[in-house]
């Protein structure tokens, strides 16, 4: 029996025809281009044949697409010493031009392979993150609105009225906020990265890539767009923010996570980071970073921008829970002498539930 040989006009066609016929006076081989790729996260020529196979081809995640038309958009990538893969930001207008049609057609190509419509296509930057989307698209932080009996208790820094007026004193959760608007705009410089609060969205802000900072007490946009999505925990509402709280399986709701404290003092939150196409456009991201208490917000946020733990808890995500942009993670945020500690997702007592199930 002679085996099925993948017709051109595919994925795994357009792959090997890009390496071959891109430049017919220089054909780029698998070695030259896995070392180019490497530069940004190890890529074996295995694993490039997989895509490329005319029998058993493997579909490679949208991150890897964009790599294959940051590479083909330029010449410039196999003149010199070695093969090379420059920034976007380095790119020509032409150059630019070109990987930006690449992008669109290797993703169109995929997600006709795979049958669903692309999500998050991580894009060029100094590496690959978790916290990169495709160049181009609007990527908003939206929190709550502080309630005014805490709001109030600043006085005049939050009374718009007053020359002392500063907004960000009516944002919850400002630490989590300023620790990722600038690691976003930092790691998709070519996009418009902007934050507000739940109650002042534009019919716009829904369709774009949405990062959802704090639960379902105080953030309103978390409480409607998880009626449209179903995460595997469930974050129990509280009547008074002095209570703990937790997070209970929705399959299990016998079984609860909650926050510890000693002497009154929070030593350890629960928080959530959940990640999942947009329910209301399917080629955009939700991503929710919320913890019982502002720590563990600010915790699940810190888990993949602290330059200490970022690279090796993206890792860990990619290896074992992050199929194609969507998957949940709930974590412990410890609180050391009144500091919050960023949380090792590679340490398994530090992980309380995760879905998918790790494959490893």
């Amino acid at each position: 029996m002679q085996p099925t040989v993948v017709p051109d006009g595919t994925l795994p066609a357009r792959l090997r025809a890009l390496r071959e016929e891109t430049w017919p006076e220089q054909v780029v081989t698998q070695a030259q281009l896995a070392q180019a790729f490497s530069t940004e996260r190890s890529t074996s020529v295995p694993l490039i044949s997989s895509w490329e196979s005319n029998t058993t081809p493997k579909t490679p995640p949208e991150f890897r697409l964009e790599k294959y038309a940051r590479f083909f958009a330029t010449l410039r990538s196999i003149e010199g010493v070695e093969p090379r893969l420059l920034r976007v930001d380095q790119l020509t207008d032409i150059e630019r031009a070109r990987y930006e049609d690449l992008l669109v057609e290797l993703t169109e190509l995929r997600s006709t392979t795979v049958g669903q419509p692309g999500t998050a296509v991580r894009p060029s930057g100094s590496s690959d993150s978790l916290w990169h989307f495709a160049v181009n698209q609007d990527i908003l932080i939206v929190c709550a609105r502080l309630p005014e009996k805490y709001a109030g208790r600043l006085g005049s820094f939050t009374d718009p009225d007053n020359a002392d007026y500063v907004a960000l004193y009516t944002y919850a959760d400002p630490d989590a906020l300023i620790e990722l608007f600038g690691h976003l705009r930092m790691t998709n410089p070519n996009s418009h990265v902007n934050f507000t609060t739940s109650d002042n969205l534009a019919n716009d802000d829904y369709t774009k890539h949405l990062v959802l900072l704090g639960g379902v007490d105080w953030n309103t946009l978390t409480q409607d767009v998880l009626r449209h999505v179903s995460p595997p925990v469930r974050q129990m509402t509280r009547v008074d923010t002095d209570e703990a709280g937790g997070f209970e399986l929705v399959d299990d709701p016998s079984q609860v996570f909650q926050p510890t404290f000693r002497d009154g003092a929070l030593t350890e939150d629960v928080a959530h980071f959940y990640r999942r196409a947009n329910p209301f456009n399917r080629k955009r991201t939700v991503t929710f970073c919320n913890g019982m208490f502002g720590r563990g917000t600010y915790g699940a946020v810190r888990a993949l921008t602290d330059i200490k733990f970022r690279d090796r808890n993206d890792e860990y995500v990619r290896a074992n829970l992050d199929d194609d942009g969507g998957f949940s993670l709930l974590t412990r945020v410890q609180i050391i002498n009144g500091e919050t500690v960023t949380p090792d997702w590679t340490e398994p007592a530090m992980r309380l539930h995760q879905s998918p199930e790790a494959t490893r």
